[in-house]
């Protein structure tokens, strides 16, 4: 019997919990608005899932309304109802902004995640562009780690964002009464999903305006020496951001758990923002010393990225 290592402990933990979080959660409670479910969303891209919309308070057909489309939906709303008993909060924190007028009404879509959230999430195009050492290199960590090794063709991101964009995005313009412009459409998550919202603008700037990428899981899987994976995804954010005059993108870190390998990254790929023209009238990176890898931690801070992309 081989012993693993702690760190293949943790990653298997971990890859436990989120297949927990996929399981179907009982229905949220919100503090503000309206919760709405499409029960197991059918698509000819990925697995079917469910996806709950919220609608502000006072929401009316006469209306339009701006649309944030958020990854890990079943985490965002109600703590009682998900693996971790943490939650975003995102009930309260865009009905207070809404409330306030700080930013425009806003409709918010949670895209549940599924077993298959990893390569659901990650990035095709960086990892398409990797040579046969780096390759070589992943494969080694993984045999250290007692996982399989992936390729390319194993990652279905691409797939993913088809599905939000043409049969996600279509059915929640036709039903609800939003913007449909790339003016008022937004895209968030954290973690892996912080990598697939900046993949998300990159690959589609004609549908998204603005992409909150927190605590981006920069390193793809786990720290180790001469990890090609960052500087893949900066080499291709280096020739695949959106026109800096109409789109926003923000970044941030904490400081603990699994944040506490983020620093380095982050600071390379601000390197790129800057190169290309970002500025702080169009992009936006932040520390969070002390805070760590969960709801709890991204919950404290989601107010800033939502105003910093929607406030008009």
């Amino acid at each position: 019997m081989k012993t693993f290592g702690l760190l293949s402990i943790t990653l298997t933990l971990c890859a436990f919990l989120f297949t927990l979080s996929c399981q179907e959660p009982e229905f949220p409670q919100v503090s503000s608005g309206t919760l709405e479910r499409i029960e197991s969303f059918p698509s000819a891209f990925i697995s079917d899932r469910n996806i709950d919309v919220w609608l502000p308070d006072g929401y009316s057909d006469s209306e339009k309304y701006a649309v944030l489309y958020m990854h890990d939906g079943q985490m965002l709303y109600d703590s009682t109802t998900t693996w971790n008993k943490q939650e975003w909060d995102v009930d309260g924190i865009m009905g207070r902004l809404i409330a306030s007028n700080e930013i425009p009404p806003t409709i918010v879509v949670g895209i549940f995640n599924s077993p298959n959230r990893h390569m659901d999430y990650f990035p095709k195009r960086p990892m398409e562009n990797l040579s046969e050492g780096e390759w070589a290199i992943l494969d080694e960590e993984a045999e250290k780690q007692n996982q399989n090794p992936i390729r390319a063709d194993d990652i279905d991101s691409d797939d993913y964002l088809k599905f939000i964009v043409e049969e996600l995005k279509p059915h929640i313009d036709s039903k609800y009464s939003t913007k449909t412009d790339a003016a008022n459409t937004f895209v968030a998550g954290s973690s892996m999903g912080g990598l697939i919202s900046m993949y998300a603008i990159c690959e589609y700037p004609e549908v998204f305006s603005g992409a909150a990428c927190i605590s981006t899981h920069w390193i793809g899987f786990h720290d180790f020496e001469n990890n090609p994976i960052p500087a893949a995804f900066a080499n291709y954010l280096e020739n695949n951001l959106p026109d800096t005059s109409n789109h926003k993108i923000y970044f941030d870190f904490g400081t603990e758990t699994l944040d506490a390998f983020y620093e380095p990254h982050q600071a390379a790929i601000d390197s790129v923002m800057i190169r290309n023209g970002f500025t702080e009238l169009n992009w936006m990176t932040r520390k969070f010393p002390g805070e760590d890898h969960s709801e709890n931690a991204w919950r404290k801070r989601l107010d800033i990225p939502v105003k910093f992309l929607l406030a008009e």
